[in-house]
């Protein structure tokens, strides 16, 4: 017998996390351009502690649903807070400099007092950072700094992974396929970790995105394969097959908590294949310069908020209509 099919529910999981991601880089940007260095780094940390402190909250309430959505808000204010405005402050505190597309000259120097770098100044072919535009960086350099430093944590998301493959029975379809293909599940008694759907997604989302900016960096890199690379390429497919395999399965979720873990899984693949097409210049990446683009950001926002607001009157009318069940069965 056929399954039955959820579409509604699943493409609005799926545009809610999608369109997290551009509102995503566009708030980084804001904040760059806005805010003093210092209340920047201020602001950024109490962002990542305040992601922290709401997935934890997620643990103690109510509902799968409820769960899965404060996981997933705190798990986005802990990745851009705790991780790339970390990576970013330190790789601007030691002078990391962008990389370039093509040739020419990026030069970095830092003046100290006391033994701290207490500021930087870089030139781009002898012209200063800040007299370029965003969308002048965009088409010379290639990767931010913070991003470049990130494959140096490989070891760290491997010993990560570890854990993940011999010691636990996970949900993740990645991790059971590498247990149930390399011996693990036959040879190792693999037990279940405590169930909440707010650390799940919050975990979900912190280690796939950086695995898959690992896995990203590592093919940008000309020194070992390059943007333009065919194998970059093929990794960029992969990835939009990958999402539609996804998309496949998570069609046949009824819960709105499991769908939209599935859509952060989704989207976080697709969002790969974007950033590949997108260094590749199939298109422009309108998030990155929020300022110029003020009109589609403000869409892109608008189409959040009312999604939002549409799945939390669903939410609402399904949760009645379940307590009027339940009144009448009693």
């Amino acid at each position: 017998m056929k399954s039955r099919m959820y579409p509604g529910k699943t493409l609005g999981a799926l545009l809610i996390v999608l369109l997290l991601m551009p509102l995503g880089h566009a708030l980084m940007i804001l904040m760059e351009h806005f805010l003093e260095p210092t209340t920047l780094h201020y602001s950024a940390f109490f962002m990542g502690l305040v992601g922290l402190a709401i997935t934890i909250w997620g643990i103690f309430v109510k509902g799968d649903t409820k769960q899965t959505c404060l996981g997933i808000t705190g798990a986005m204010l802990f990745w851009t807070g705790w991780v790339e405005f970390l990576l970013a402050y330190y790789a601007q505190r030691y002078g990391v400099h962008c990389d370039l597309v093509g040739n020419g000259v990026v030069e970095t120097v830092s003046r100290y007092v006391n033994g701290v770098a207490v500021d930087h100044s870089f030139t781009i072919n002898g012209t200063p950072l800040e007299d370029f535009s965003r969308g002048e960086l965009k088409e010379i350099r290639g990767s931010r700094p913070e991003y470049l430093i990130m494959p140096a944590t490989f070891g760290m998301w491997i010993m990560t992974i570890f854990m993940y493959v011999f010691c636990t029975r996970t949900g993740c379809n990645f991790i059971r396929w590498i247990q149930n293909h390399c011996g693990v599940k036959q040879h190792v008694e693999l037990r279940p970790m405590a169930y909440h759907p707010s650390v799940v997604v919050f975990m979900e989302w912190n280690i796939m995105m950086w695995g898959l900016y690992i896995l990203l960096m590592f093919c940008y890199d000309p020194v070992f394969l390059g943007s333009d690379h065919p194998v970059t390429y093929a990794i960029g497919a992969a990835c939009l097959v990958s999402s539609g395999m996804i998309l496949k399965k998570q069609l046949h979720i009824a819960s709105w908590g499991r769908n939209l873990r599935m859509a952060l899984a989704n989207v976080i693949v697709f969002w790969s294949f974007v950033e590949v097409a997108a260094r590749n210049g199939f298109f422009k990446e309108i998030w990155v310069d929020p300022i110029n683009h003020v009109a589609e950001m403000v869409g892109i926002l608008a189409l959040f908020v009312a999604l939002i607001a549409g799945f939390w009157l669903y939410n609402a009318k399904d949760s009645h209509a379940d307590h009027s069940d339940n009144s009448e069965t009693e």
